[in-house]
């Protein structure tokens, strides 16, 4: 079974591999927005995603063992690891146990790139990822070192592309001149589209250097798929999604009735609210490419039926003028590592 050609493929980058242009990320299914799936829901959570042709997974290190179920998946299934395009990044350090209040840091320098890497092949018990990113930039490590150290990985077959996540345009532009760069995951959405600016430039530079954009976050982190009304909806055990400024009191209740206004579009033309948004994104380009993250099967369904629709250039504009009322910047922001720079070498 090739689940690549049950969904539609498109080429990840300038002469790139065809994969499914819906991928599937996997933070959801480890936590995040709530209490993580049981090991074995887990397993089967992925068994149905692949019957599905859900074959472009998306991880990283930092998502609590998701790694690890990956690991134990491909160890029962190992002659479907052929079918399956696999991402994980490294860059974000957590020490939940931190008493300094430093739990999280960045570290994007070539000795972490490498021994991140080990430990996320051995959780995975595979010999190497398909695609390989930097989930930050730390703002200290030239971004050609990190990239150089990546090079030397994929010439010991330990990875096949490599990506970049929340980099600025300069940072893309000087990485892409050591090695192709094959994506730039960023946040992408009907509710933000920040890589879309003049001032940003992102988007603009890497449809110049012929580089995808894997857009994570398309469904707002969850908000989009409709199903959020008010603070507590976000208020469950292990869901962390009341921080974000677009669901702060004051802001969410604003931005329900936004979400109301496209669910009566999608209404029309027999969609749901998260299928419209992800029909709105590949709207935007062949290039795009989205990773709703989901833990649960109807939601897949639903995720990817999401392909099938059409929307006009009328209907795209309509959306994206109702969007644009949207309150308050994305959560990224307030980190200080969105569209990062780093210094020269």
């Amino acid at each position: 079974m090739t689940g690549f050609n049950q969904l539609p493929a498109r080429s990840l980058g300038k002469n790139g591999p065809l994969i499914p242009r819906i991928g599937l990320g996997l933070m959801g299914a480890s936590g995040t927005y709530g209490q993580p799936l049981p090991e074995a829901e887990h397993l089967r959570f992925l068994d149905e995603a692949y019957q599905r042709g859900e074959t472009f997974w998306d991880t990283a290190d930092k998502y609590d063992d998701s790694e690890t179920v990956l690991g134990k998946w491909f160890a029962q299934n190992p002659d479907k690891r052929k079918d399956v395009f696999l991402a994980t990044k490294f860059g974000i350090c957590t020490n939940p146990n931190a008493k300094d209040g430093m739990k999280n840091w960045m570290d994007s320098s070539p000795e972490y790139c490498r021994t991140a890497i080990e430990k996320s092949l051995k959780r995975l018990g595979l010999p190497y990822v398909d695609l390989y990113y930097v989930h930050r930039l730390d703002k200290l490590t030239p971004i050609e070192k990190t990239i150089e150290a990546m090079v030397a990985l994929k010439q010991e077959g330990k990875i096949k592309y490599i990506g970049l996540s929340e980099c600025s345009a300069d940072s893309l532009r000087r990485a892409h001149a050591v090695h192709p760069i094959s994506c730039v995951q960023v946040e992408y959405s009907v509710f933000c589209t920040d890589i879309e600016s003049r001032k940003v430039q992102l988007l603009l530079t890497a449809r110049e250097l012929g580089v995808a954009i894997v857009a994570y976050s398309p469904l707002g982190n969850g908000f989009l798929s409709g199903t959020i009304r008010s603070r507590e909806d976000v208020s469950k055990p292990g869901d962390v999604r009341g921080v974000l400024p677009w669901l702060r009191k004051g802001n969410i209740e604003k931005n329900v009735a936004v979400v109301d206004q496209l669910a009566e579009i999608a209404q029309g033309k027999g969609m749901t609210t998260a299928q419209l948004a992800l029909a709105w994104l590949f709207t935007q380009g062949d290039d795009i490419f989205a990773i709703p993250g989901t833990s649960k099967i109807h939601r897949l369904e639903e995720n990817l039926a999401s392909v099938s629709f059409q929307l006009s250039e009328e209907e795209e504009q309509t959306i994206r003028r109702i969007a644009q009322s949207v309150v308050g910047v994305r959560f990224q922001a307030l980190t200080g590592f969105d569209f990062a720079d780093t210094p020269p070498l």
